[in-house]
């Protein structure tokens, strides 16, 4: 079921038209007054858009200002939208206190950056998305690819350069920290 919400801010005739194809779209349409905006709590809802004929001024908001629109054009701008959200939702990661983008592979802590591999976002992001320490060779398989019982040290020293890198720009020496069973991340989400 798709958890998407379309606000439909002061114009019940836009919100009629959506109730009456509401099993033809994605997303649930609910109805807000002027009155009403100010005390629904929009962290209740994971992914919300809030479509207006004004600008409001708030995050999430459409204004379409275009009138008249053919419908189907409305509903392009919609979706567009909730996919424009979606990827910029899914494209930043937040470690502690650091943010990542992926899309541009930056590290963000305050105003300062730092440029990251391709490689090295992988690393964190599997090292992240495991509860717990992950091996060597877990590593060389899952992120390089090697499947090989040869001894190579392209895990560590990946991992040595990125910490190196880290503390240069961050003065952090204990993101990516070594236990005796593996590496992981020391600040989860």
């Amino acid at each position: 079921m798709n958890n998407q919400t379309l606000f439909i801010y002061e114009s019940k005739s836009l919100f009629d038209i959506f109730t009456e194809i509401e099993d033809n779209i994605n997303f649930k349409v609910i109805y807000l007054t002027k009155k009403e905006i100010s005390k629904i709590n929009l962290k209740d809802y994971k992914d919300y858009l809030i479509l207006s004929l004004k600008d409001l001024k708030l995050s999430n908001s459409i204004m379409i200002k275009d009138f008249p629109i053919k419908f189907p054009k409305l509903l392009e701008i919609i979706n567009i939208e909730f996919l424009k959200k979606n990827f910029n939702e899914q494209s930043n990661i937040t470690i502690g206190k650091y943010n990542i983008n992926i899309n541009s592979r930056e590290m963000f802590l305050l105003n300062e950056k730092l440029k990251l591999t391709e490689k090295e976002i992988n690393m964190i992001i599997y090292l992240l998305q495991s509860k717990k320490p992950i091996k060597v060779n877990e590593l060389q398989e899952k992120v390089w690819g090697y499947k090989s019982k040869l001894e190579t040290h392209t895990v560590e020293t990946h991992i040595h350069r990125l910490r190196k890198k880290i503390k240069e720009k961050f003065f952090d020496e204990n993101l990516i920290v070594s236990k005796k069973n593996g590496y992981e991340i020391s600040e989860k989400k």
